[in-house]
């Protein structure tokens, strides 16, 4: 893809004998939302790994022009890549606002945009808030949250970042039908911030509804990449992913 925010070639790797990434191609634009399938244990968490920095594999990767083999986890965040998990981990004994206030004074310190915004965390963190319709849980402690609601500080945590990827994990699962349709929205709303999502789900119908483009690994290869319609009519990914 011409003029990719993320462009990874040739992505390997191996734990012992096992091959999880047999030379993964992915390629993500700026603001696109691309939806990331497989089977477990396809390689799609290794493969967030690998370009979150937790994870070393060969190949290479590359993020807004920054080749990022030598850069440690904390210096892609700043970068401009997050990630959110599908078991979240705030803070447990602080307020809601209080865990996006972390990010903010911390992780995130040397983003040109929070320096320009120093001094101003509280009134960004609830800028966030109200993004993801928490605003009004600000004071509470954020293990009083339900389920629903701490899948959405995950997402505020994320955002807190300024990211210009966000990778987001397994973000819907557990979730019921309405629970889904207010974190895709948090999700489809990234696009107009400029934000470029890889969403990684099981769930095909909100796959589906979020996805500009799918891409489908198994057992470490990417077997199909391309407009959502066309990639469910490959007879592999019918096979492979869809029990057909």
């Amino acid at each position: 893809m011409s003029g990719a925010l993320l462009v990874a070639k040739g992505v390997t790797k191996r734990f012992g004998g096992f091959v999880a990434l047999g030379g993964v191609d992915l390629s993500v634009g700026a603001g696109e939302r691309v939806g990331l399938i497989g089977p477990n244990g396809s390689g799609k968490s290794t493969l967030v790994n690998c370009i979150a920095g937790t994870v070393r594999g060969g190949g290479s990767i590359e993020f807004d022009g920054h080749d990022l083999a030598p850069l440690p986890p904390h210096r892609r965040i700043r970068l401009g890549i997050a990630r959110s998990f599908q078991i979240p981990r705030p803070f447990a004994s602080m307020t809601v606002l209080d865990n996006l206030r972390i990010p903010l004074l911390y992780a995130a310190r040397a983003h040109p945009l929070l320096q320009r915004s120093r001094g101003r965390e509280t009134e960004e963190a609830l800028s966030i808030l109200r993004q993801v319709g928490l605003e009004a849980k600000a004071g509470r402690l954020s293990r009083e949250l339900t389920q629903v609601d701490m899948r959405k500080l995950e997402l505020a945590r994320a955002i807190a970042s300024h990211p210009k990827l966000l990778v987001a994990d397994e973000a819907l699962a557990g979730l019921s039908a309405s629970e889904v349709d207010e974190i895709l929205a948090i999700l489809l709303e990234m696009k107009g911030r400029g934000v470029a999502v890889i969403l990684i789900e099981h769930m095909m119908r909100a796959v589906l509804r979020f996805s500009e483009r799918i891409a489908v690994l198994v057992v470490g290869r990417k077997i199909a990449d391309g407009p959502a319609e066309t990639v469910l009519r490959d007879p592999a990914v019918e096979r492979a992913y869809l029990g057909q």
